[in-house]
């Protein structure tokens, strides 16, 4: 080992830590971002799906509307809660069967009647790390389609 350190000379002592530095805060600390950025988002995805699909199983096994909607509204809080996102930021909305999230027919409620057909939207916004709040454009859609039962006493 004594004979590299003749060959190269006194000026290079150091130079490894150096060198590992500048590629640690060029490379590393980047990817590491990109990565924390992916998870968010996929974790906004997992979030709006899992919040669309509890909210329909509760709202098509409730006794009435009213209490059903309640249901679906504290199912999807739980539901994004499991995937570390704050219930604030999902919203629920539903539509008649066949059609997509982001044409929502303003105003539309099912009616629960046996064999209905209808679809529940989630949406939450994603928050990406190190980004200011007011940047919350990004969100992320969860559709779940329900049937209600057919032979059910309501």
């Amino acid at each position: 080992m004594s004979w590299l350190r003749a060959r190269l000379g006194p000026g290079e002592r150091g130079s490894a830590i150096v060198e590992f530095v500048f590629v640690a805060l060029v490379v590393f600390v980047p990817l590491v971002y990109v990565v924390a950025g992916f998870s968010a988002v996929q974790r906004g995805v997992f979030a709006a799906t899992a919040a669309a699909r509890e909210a329909g199983r509760a709202l098509a096994t409730a006794p009435d509307v009213a209490s059903g909607l309640a249901r679906a509204e504290r199912a999807a809080q739980l539901a994004v809660a499991d995937q570390s996102v704050d219930a604030t930021d999902v919203r629920l909305s539903f539509v008649p069967a066949g059609v997509a999230c982001d044409e929502a027919v303003s105003g539309y409620a099912p009616t629960l009647v046996p064999g209905e057909e209808f679809s529940v939207c989630a949406t939450v916004t994603v928050r990406i790390p190190l980004l200011p709040d007011f940047v919350d454009t990004n969100t992320a859609t969860g559709q779940f389609v329900v049937e209600t039962d057919r032979y059910v006493d309501r």
